[in-house]
């Protein structure tokens, strides 16, 4: 498809249509690779409890190294879609270049620094004394597939926000296909322990990487790669950051929310903080949901948002907020019916384990119905350039409530002020989040005018 077919697609489209064909690969991608994190976790819970809370603590290596390269690549793909919707490959090929090579010299450095203070960054990120050595294991080869992780983030989301989401769900499905298939061969055929779950993590995301570059490579998209577009990077470099931000602070605060989870859980136990893990990676596969139709509306939003077809902008975000409370809904309730049998995969033969899991993963479903109110908010206001609002309502649901509560409440209520922190942090984000997002819409002009 050239790119006056890709805009014409992507601007006359009937809105639901449009917005379910981007919203299915991106979901099918989100859940893949949220399966294979839980892949990990589930098989390395067989070897036992503190190798299972090792997940949860390099967890937050993970969120570190999302939170750079989704703010490089919403950063960057915001003002692709944009300027596309206007027609100017030339400039989107500089943002796409900017973005791509920045998250791979920032995977480098992730990967440096972090090799080279591995022991306090794994204390830091809440390991115990236990759990310290398999950390270690599993972490050193996760901080080796950093640089692909980053480059991943940049690629997968310039090719949605290019209308592109089926080459991305296929990159990011093999990876995830790949990684499920190596787990149990690496741990247990070869008996290498947690190490072979990491490796069999850094073998999948540099395939995953290799997958998604060779559709740029193949000169499938609109945008190019290529050093000599990143001449003279500052401004691009500096609009894609602020755009970018949103998405860092979600990452990064879900990064910094986990490190605070698992300390508070210490005094607990390792159950507590492998509970929470396995809590904390069956409400991302739940939420995956809302953020795959959430990322297939991005570019449908930012397109004709550029376009100034502003009316179809309104309808795309009330049709994706529809949708995604009616499919996070249905997925709750089943989750909150099988909770104890969902956390059980992971903590067989554990019983303080499912008894902390299944309690709090009840509380996330409650809280999650109200998920798609802050994913809408926020993933609009970041595609059409709002990055203060988008700022504001990334950092509330992400960390800026939570922090605190997660601080305050165990001191008074033990387990269960752990189990309720981010339920509560989402249902506050979504009352903010839903009033936002309707006198935003409220406001818009009227098709074909000039936004404020």
């Amino acid at each position: 498809m050239n790119g006056e077919a890709r805009l014409k697609k992507m601007t006359e489209t009937p809105i639901p249509k449009l917005v379910v064909s981007l919203g299915i690969p991106t979901t099918i991608s989100m859940l893949i690779t949220n399966i294979y994190n839980m892949a990990d976790s589930y098989f390395v819970s067989k070897i036992d409890v503190s190798a299972g809370g090792a997940t949860s603590v390099v967890f937050g290596i993970m969120s570190i190294l999302q939170a750079f390269g989704f703010m490089f690549g919403h950063g960057a793909g915001s003002k692709i879609s944009r300027l596309l919707g206007r027609g100017d490959k030339k400039e989107a090929s500089r943002y796409a270049s900017v973005s791509f090579f920045t998250s791979i010299a920032c995977g480098m450095l992730i990967l440096t620094l972090g090799l080279c203070l591995l022991e306090p960054f794994m204390r830091l990120l809440g390991s115990t004394e236990t759990i310290l050595p398999y950390a270690k294991d599993y972490g050193r080869w996760i901080l080796i597939a950093a640089p692909a992780m980053t480059a991943s983030c940049v690629l997968n989301n310039i090719l949605r926000y290019e209308g592109m989401a089926s080459f991305a769900m296929i990159g990011l499905t093999l990876g995830g296909v790949l990684n499920i298939i190596l787990d149990p061969v690496f741990i247990f055929a070869l008996d290498m322990g947690i190490t072979g779950a990491g490796l069999a993590t850094a073998i999948s995301q540099y395939i995953s990487f290799l997958v998604l570059l060779s559709v740029f490579l193949l000169n499938k998209t609109q945008s190019k790669l290529s050093f000599h577009h990143i001449r003279g990077f500052y401004r691009p470099l500096l609009e894609i950051i602020v755009t970018g931000l949103p998405s860092f602070a979600r990452q990064g605060l879900n990064s910094i929310s986990t490190m605070v989870l698992n300390i508070q859980a210490e005094p607990f136990g390792d159950e507590a903080i492998a509970a929470m893990g396995y809590v904390g990676r069956t409400s991302h596969l739940i939420f995956s949901v809302g953020l795959g139709i959430g990322q297939g509306f991005q570019p449908v939003s930012g397109f004709n948002y550029g376009a100034r077809k502003y009316s179809r902008v309104k309808k795309a975000s009330l049709f994706t907020l529809g949708l995604g409370t009616g499919l996070i809904g249905i997925i709750a309730v089943v989750c909150f019916i099988f909770a104890p049998q969902i956390i059980g995969l992971f903590g067989e033969g554990e019983r303080i384990v499912v008894e902390i899991g299944s309690v709090a993963l009840r509380y996330y479903c409650m809280a999650l119905i109200v998920f798609p109110a802050c994913v809408v908010s926020n993933m609009l206001f970041q595609s059409v350039g709002k990055s203060v609002p988008a700022l504001l309502l990334s950092a509330l649901h992400s960390g800026l409530i939570f922090i605190p509560l997660c601080l305050i409440l165990p001191r008074f209520i033990g387990v269960t002020g752990i189990q309720i922190s981010q339920p509560i942090a989402y249902a506050v984000s979504a009352v903010v989040a839903l009033p936002s997002l309707i006198l935003f819409l409220k406001h818009l002009p009227c098709d074909g005018e000039e936004a404020k």
